[in-house]
């Protein structure tokens, strides 16, 4: 199934988050025999067990809702944290990657869902953390995209609308925040049941779980 999705990603050049969550370290050692370097993890607790298990050449993603407190378990090693959604997550994300003296990539992470138990910023307070001193003055964090998650639905419309959402917030704050930094360039959106739709709206990584490892 790796080399099924990888094929239908090669002509956008999309990156492939092979979401891990849940599964044990032989199920990913499995994928990344088959290649695949790139997980993600929505929990810190699994995050933090698997990357010590697991090869060091792993890149790994946190997708899940962060909670401040469990930044710096995650700090010294995540390469991507796909789900920032507020100004005080953000801020400590920069303390602990300076702590460990790196720079962490982030997501802004938006709600372009209709249910409620979705996390994420919307387009004002978004702007509202850019043009804040303490972004303009950052050093350990880098912004390099925007993050949303559909809503879980048969309506094929009603996902390809939000989809165009989240590209449109890309569109708008590429323009307005960040036109000549070339590494603002992610889009993360789409999932095992919606990632094709999402790639055809813009999609520059996707986050795919059941169809690599089976349902949970």
């Amino acid at each position: 199934m790796l080399k099924k999705i990888l094929k239908k990603l090669e002509p956008t050049a999309t990156t492939l988050v092979a979401v891990s969550k849940t599964k044990p370290a032989e199920a990913i050692q499995e994928l990344y025999d088959q290649g695949q370097r790139i997980f993600g993890e929505n929990k810190v607790q699994e995050l933090t067990w698997k990357y010590e298990a697991l090869p060091k050449d792993i890149e790994w993603h946190a997708i899940g809702h962060l909670q401040t407190n469990k930044v710096k378990y995650i700090a010294p090693f995540v390469a991507m944290i796909h789900s920032v959604e507020s100004l005080k997550l953000m801020k400590e994300i920069n303390k602990q990657a300076k702590k460990n003296e790196r720079v962490i990539e982030i997501l802004l992470q938006f709600h372009i869902a209709e249910e409620d138990t979705k996390f994420g910023l919307d387009l004002s307070e978004a702007k509202e953390i850019l043009n804040s001193d303490f972004y303009k003055n950052v050093e350990n964090i880098n912004v390099v995209g925007v993050m949303g998650m559909a809503t879980f639905t048969d309506d094929k419309n009603q996902v390809q609308n939000e989809f165009r959402t989240l590209k449109n917030i890309f569109d708008q704050l590429k323009k307005e925040f960040f036109e000549s930094d070339d590494s603002f360039k992610e889009i993360s959106m789409g999932m095992s049941g919606d990632y094709e739709l999402a790639v055809a709206e813009g999609s520059t990584i996707v986050r795919i779980g059941s169809l690599l490892f089976g349902a949970r």
